[in-house]
């Protein structure tokens, strides 16, 4: 095993965790809150915006199993990041797109891969997606683990994250695990 981090802000992280648990290779998937000025924030200090923090996934994987290329396959395909400060609804620099890389590494295979769909021409705008070295990482409170999970029947859940999860079937149906 080659046990790594990744850490990606794409919006609402109840919708990044739901996505990447049902990707091989995954170990596990956290909700938390990166790039900010505030220790320990709280889910209400970073809904307001002042904290500077994004809501963020920690991912821990595999990288024999999993190369840290398709995680960005993945991220950049569920989420749009051609959006400033917003997700559909979520709106604030908190629901930003961004990737904290842990390593020159990451950084590099980031900068690539965005170059990459740009000169494919992939989305219809320019992406906006931050790439910023990490720097911390603050669990969300446990009512924020699992979410969809635990509540897949709210009118949240159906209404943005199963769309999200349909979209993640269909395009990665070879790379996700076992239903």
């Amino acid at each position: 095993m080659a046990i790594k981090e990744a850490y990606f802000g794409g919006g609402c992280f109840w919708c990044t965790e739901a996505v990447f648990k049902n990707l091989k290779g995954v170990i596990s998937v956290e909700p938390g809150y990166c790039g900010g000025s505030v220790a320990n924030p709280s889910y209400e200090q970073v809904s307001s915006g002042d904290t500077g923090h994004a809501e963020t996934i920690k991912i821990v994987f595999d990288a024999e199993i999993l190369p840290y290329e398709r995680l960005l396959d993945v991220f950049f395909h569920t989420h749009d990041p051609t959006s400033l400060n917003r997700q559909g609804n979520d709106i604030g620099t908190q629901y930003r797109s961004v990737v904290f890389y842990v390593d020159e590494a990451q950084k590099k295979t980031t900068e690539e891969y965005i170059k990459k769909l740009g000169a494919q021409g992939e989305f219809p705008k320019p992406i906006v997606t931050e790439v910023v070295p990490y720097e911390a990482f603050y669990p969300a409170e446990d009512y924020h683990r699992d979410y969809f999970a635990h509540h897949p029947d709210e009118p949240y859940c159906q209404l943005v994250i199963n769309p999200k999860l349909q979209h993640f079937w269909q395009r990665y149906k070879q790379w996700a695990k076992e239903s």
